[in-house]
C-alpha cells in the first residue's frame, strides 16, 4: 500500500550507518533520504563521494534520491502539509510497538541519534512513535539495525 516512503537522518554520527541505512532503504523501497543536520552527505564538501558511506551502501547512494537539510522541524511541518504521516523510530512513553503502525499511501520514517535518540520536541510533532520491543538487558539497536527491523516490519508487512 506504501507508494511513497521517505526515511530521515537527523544527526546520525557514523558513516557506516548512514550507508547501511542507504541500503536498507533501497531494499524496502524508500523513494527519498533526507540527510539533517551534522549526518554525514555521500558527497563530501569538495563533490568527492565518500567511501566509508559508499563501502557500506554497496552503490545505494547512487540509486535513492537524497537531499541534505539543515534543521529537522520545518522538514516534518512541510512534509506533514504534503499529507505524510510521520513515524518516529524512537522510544519514549507514549511509543507503541512498531507491528501496530498501520501503512499509509505516503509514510515518513524519522531515525534517532545513535546516543541520544530524538528529542520530545521533535517526537511531539511526529504522527506516532513506534518502537522495537527489546528482551534482552540492552535497551536498544545499533540505529542501523533498528531501521532495517522497523522498516520492513511496516513497508514490507
Amino acid at each position: 500500500m506504501v507508494k511513497s516512503s521517505i526515511l530521515i537522518l537527523p544527526n546520525i554520527r557514523s558513516a557506516q550507518n548512514v550507508g547501511s541505512m542507504f541500503r536498507t532503504a533501497d531494499a524496502v523501497g524508500i523513494t527519498q533520504i533526507y540527510i539533517v543536520g551534522y549526518t554525514p552527505t555521500p558527497i563530501d564538501k569538495f563533490g568527492r563521494k565518500r567511501p566509508d558511506i559508499a563501502k557500506a551502501s554497496l552503490g545505494a547512494e547512487d540509486a535513492i534520491h537524497w537531499e541534505y537539510k539543515k534543521t529537522l522541524p520545518p522538514l516534518i511541518k512541510s512534509l506533514k502539509k504534503e499529507g505524510y504521516k510521520i513515524i518516529a523510530i524512537e522510544q519514549s512513553k507514549n511509543s507503541v510497538n512498531y507491528r501496530k503502525i498501520k501503512q499509509t499511501p505516503k509514510m515518513v520514517f524519522v531515525m534517532g541519534n545513535e546516543v541520544e535518540g530524538l528529542p520530545e520536541s521533535i517526537l511531539k510533532i511526529c504522527d506516532n512513535v513506534a518502537e522495537i520491543p527489546m528482551a534482552g538487558s540492552k535497551e536498544s539497536l545499533n540505529v542501523s539495525v533498528a531501521c532495517g527491523v522497523a522498516l520492513f516490519g511496516i513497508i514490507c508487512n
